[in-house]
């Protein structure tokens, strides 16, 4: 009954909590968002609007509902893993020990002019450095073919919704929970070890400031198919949910494009930016063709094994193949 109680409140903080990406103020903001855009850019009637938005297809096709169970299903897996993954607070505490014994390293003066701007400088740090690691580790997971197979689970999506973003294989999760405790905890004692007690948060309701407001202005319109787009010239610096709705395109063109996830600088920086002009997605997911198991649960957990199999026999067989070559060439 209590593992039941967890799993419970465990759905309820993701829809109740402001710092959850699906908090129901953030998906409720993401509705209104894509309203006005459809009324008034699109220029389209209430009736036409509100379909668009509520499209039963979208939400009760066999890919959405995949969704849902990978859902449910990652949330028990995760409460099993979770005790015995590296934290935020371990990280930062060796990492602030550490600093503390390295005798040529002296923290700042407490007593600095414009203390006050100590908390937004770590709200902000915290926020840019936390997403260039989430783009850094996003791109080696299309990069490097192993990583690749544990993240096609999210990319075999054929429609995008806000739940989309929990379509992620549980060793997936793991890897994102380790760069989440590394980055944040690194800087949370690199600030406290400089700053000390005047390091704290700017929030609202409880969430990071800058974590606040990049939802509330429609992160989850990324996972949507409401296709939204920023002028040219913005979509250089932020990620539009048209530039993510891309990256998740089956188009070949489209391919290993728009890693970031707020901001887009670092794929204009890497040269990995594509803009949404021009650029329209017609299609989602990984192959051309519709897989017969590509919503089956069990698949879509079982998938990345049977893919990195499938590269290390490759690998073992054309090292083979090699030596009996550099034999045959040897023995004539």
């Amino acid at each position: 009954m209590e593992f039941l109680i967890q799993i419970f409140d465990t759905i309820y903080e993701n829809f109740f909590d402001p710092r959850k990406r699906v908090f129901v103020g953030y998906l409720l903001s993401a509705v209104i968002i894509s309203f006005l855009w459809l009324c008034f850019v699109k220029k389209k009637t209430l009736i036409e609007s509100l379909r668009k938005i509520f499209d039963k297809k979208i939400y009760f096709s066999k890919s959405a509902k995949a969704d849902y169970i990978l859902f449910l299903f990652n949330i028990i897996i995760l409460m099993f893993l979770s005790p015995i993954l590296i934290t935020q607070l371990a990280i930062a505490t060796i990492v602030f020990e550490y600093l503390h014994s390295q005798t040529y390293l002296m923290p700042i003066n407490s007593n600095i002019e414009y203390l006050w701007l100590i908390p937004y400088f770590f709200t902000v740090s915290y926020f840019v450095l936390d997403d260039f690691t989430k783009f850094i580790t996003h791109a080696l997971m299309h990069k490097i073919p192993f990583l690749w197979e544990i993240h096609k689970t999210h990319h075999s999506a054929r429609v995008l919704t806000p739940i989309t973003i929990f379509r992620t294989h549980p060793l997936e999760g793991v890897i994102f929970v380790i760069r989440s405790a590394f980055t944040q905890g690194i800087v949370i004692a690199l600030f406290y070890y400089i700053y000390g007690t005047n390091v704290t948060f700017v929030t609202i309701l409880g969430a990071n400031l800058m974590s606040f407001w990049f939802h509330l202005l429609g992160s989850n319109l990324r996972h949507s198919h409401i296709w939204i787009n920023y002028w040219n010239w913005l979509e250089k610096i932020f990620i539009s949910p048209a530039q993510h709705q891309i990256h998740h395109s089956i188009k070949k063109e489209h391919h290993n494009k728009n890693f970031g996830v707020t901001f887009a600088i670092w794929d204009y920086v890497f040269g990995t930016l594509c803009t949404s002009k021009n650029n329209e997605v017609s299609k989602f997911g990984v192959t051309e063709n519709e897989h017969k198991y590509e919503h089956n649960i069990f698949y879509l957990y079982l998938s990345p094994f049977i893919g990195m199999y499938k590269i290390i026999f490759k690998y073992i067989l054309s090292r083979f193949q090699n030596t009996n070559k550099q034999t045959s060439i040897i023995k004539n």
